[in-house]
Parts: C-alpha cells; sequence; structure tokens
C-alpha cells in the first residue's frame, strides 16, 4: 500500500508535489452514537504511532552516516505500512457502519483518499450516505472521476503525440501488440517520479524480455528537460510527450491529476491495473510475467 498516512514530511509531500492542489482537512461535525467514541479513539491512537513514527524517522535521517541508518529507515516504513493498513481498515469500517451519518467525513478528507483503490471510493463516495454532501469528501470525489477514466477492466485509449526525435507516434504502436504494457505518466520535474524511476527501471530490466514494454507518457513543457532526464534517469523504453504539462491530453483521456501515475495494459489493451508503484508494481509484474 502507499504510505498515505504515515510520515507526512514523505508520504503527502509525495503525492501533492506533482499533483493540481490539494484540499486542507475541513473539520466535520459530528452525529451522536454511542459507537462513534471507541473508533474515534481507535484513530486517535493511530495518529499518536504516526506522530512517534515520524519523530523517530526525522532522528535516524539527521545521521545519515550511521552504520545502522539505512536498516532503521526500512524498519520505520514497515512499521508505517501495516499502520497505514491498519488506518485504512479501520476508515473503511467506519464508512460501512455509521454510512447514514456524517461521521466518517472526519477521516475522509484530502490526501487520504489517495490510500484506496476504485471500487472503495466507489463505497465511500456513495450519494446515499449521510456525508455526502460534506465538503471533506471533496478530494475523494475528484479521485474518484478521475479513476472512472483509467479503472481495471476498461479498454486502452489512444493517445498521439511526438517522441524524443519530433516523430509523431501513437500509443497503439505498442498496445495490443502482444504484450503487457506499462503506460507511465511522470515529468522531469517530478521530485516523486525520479525517486520512483530506479525501481521502474529494475522492472523493465528484468521483464522487458518476457512479453513487456513500457511506454512513458511525459508532462513536460520543455523537449530538453524532458530528453536529458530520460537519459539521466536510465529510461532505455519508449517515450511521447505533446509538451503541454497539465494541459497534456493524456490527463484529459486518463484522468491524471497526480504524477506518478501509470496504468497495465493486458496483451490485448485492457487495463488490469492502475498506479502501481515500489513493491506493489514488481509484485504484480512477477504474477503475470512468469
Amino acid at each position: 500500500m502507499k504510505k498515505i498516512f504515515l510520515l507526512p514530511v514523505l508520504a503527502l509531500q509525495i503525492l501533492s508535489a506533482c499533483g493540481q492542489g490539494n484540499n486542507p482537512q475541513q473539520p466535520v461535525s459530528d452525529t451522536a452514537d454511542h459507537d462513534t467514541a471507541w473508533y474515534a479513539a481507535r484513530m486517535d491512537s493511530f495518529d499518536a504511532e504516526e506522530s512517534r513514527l515520524e519523530a523517530e524517522y526525522r532522528t535516524i535521517a539527521a545521521s545519515p552516516a550511521a552504520p545502522d541508518h539505512d536498516a532503521k529507515i526500512k524498519e520505520i516504513y514497515a512499521k508505517a505500512d501495516s499502520l497505514g493498513e491498519k488506518q485504512k481498515a479501520t476508515i473503511l469500517e467506519i464508512v460501512r457502519k455509521f454510512k447514514s451519518t456524517k461521521f466518517p467525513a472526519r477521516y475522509l478528507s484530502g490526501n487520504v483518499a489517495y490510500a484506496f483503490n476504485y471500487d472503495e471510493l466507489k463505497e465511500i463516495c456513495d450519494p446515499k450516505s449521510g456525508y455526502y454532501n460534506d465538503e471533506a469528501l471533496k478530494m475523494a470525489k475528484h479521485l474518484l472521476t478521475s479513476l472512472e477514466k483509467r479503472h481495471p477492466g476498461l479498454q486502452y485509449k489512444d493517445l498521439t503525440m511526438s517522441d524524443m526525435d519530433g516523430k509523431s507516434v501513437r500509443l497503439s504502436n505498442w498496445v495490443g501488440k502482444g504484450k503487457y504494457v506499462l503506460v507511465d505518466f511522470w515529468a522531469s520535474w517530478c521530485g516523486p517520479c525520479r525517486q520512483e524511476m530506479p525501481n521502474v527501471v529494475e522492472a523493465y530490466r528484468k521483464y522487458k524480455s518476457k512479453n513487456f514494454e513500457i511506454v512513458g507518457v511525459s508532462f513536460d513543457e520543455r523537449k530538453g528537460a524532458w530528453t536529458a532526464a530520460v537519459k539521466q534517469l536510465g529510461m532505455t523504453w519508449p517515450q511521447m510527450s505533446d509538451l503541454k504539462g497539465w494541459q497534456s491530453a493524456a490527463a484529459s483521456v486518463y484522468g491524471i491529476n497526480s504524477i506518478p501515475a501509470n496504468v497495465l495494459l493486458d496483451p490485448k489493451g485492457k487495463i488490469v491495473a492502475v498506479d502501481l508503484r515500489g513493491d506493489d508494481l514488481q509484485t504484480t509484474l512477477a504474477g503475470l510475467l512468469k
């Protein structure tokens, strides 16, 4: 799971740095219920653990030369993942148990929405819920709208852009040709994209000979920055861009409002997964490309 809840200095910056905007958390009026206190206390305990882990991370990060630095950072990330899963599960439980009230909205504002997949967001954004019109749900609704254009099961939509040599190319040059294709949306100016790229490079190294291709779709505006980053980051797969930044055709066609983002297409061009990063990317490809 993406680190959505834990370590704001890492997770929320990663999500927001390359997006088109986020919404601050809004206070939510609560509907009294004798069970809500237990859930509120549980969520508060998660917040306390999050703060403790963040403080621990800052302390360790301040001493990068320490011999056990990398091991301790890795341990904190593992704890963050575990805690994030517990938070997500509890929020979904709150949504299901208190759907007719406004109580769930307390825990659904801002970047928290990025922790949930398409089906979960559909459940959360139920128009019949008691919290549906709450301002706190704005980001979740926005994300759901974008995912409506690229959720698993949909057929891909073609894009026509230019490659790094200025030649017109189409996504269909690679998609639907019998290979799994990862369409990777990124930009040279996107820090989180650069941070994730070694993982994508490793995936390509491992699976390019096993019926797998990657097509990079850049949200850059300057060709020089785009092409330089491709070489610097070791991206040896096909690239395309219309050099229009957030006005890129890819943004509207695939509902992209933050990067890095991606869609994994099967050999016939059907979307099988979206927004795979880190271990999720490696695990998914390992299962498909045996």
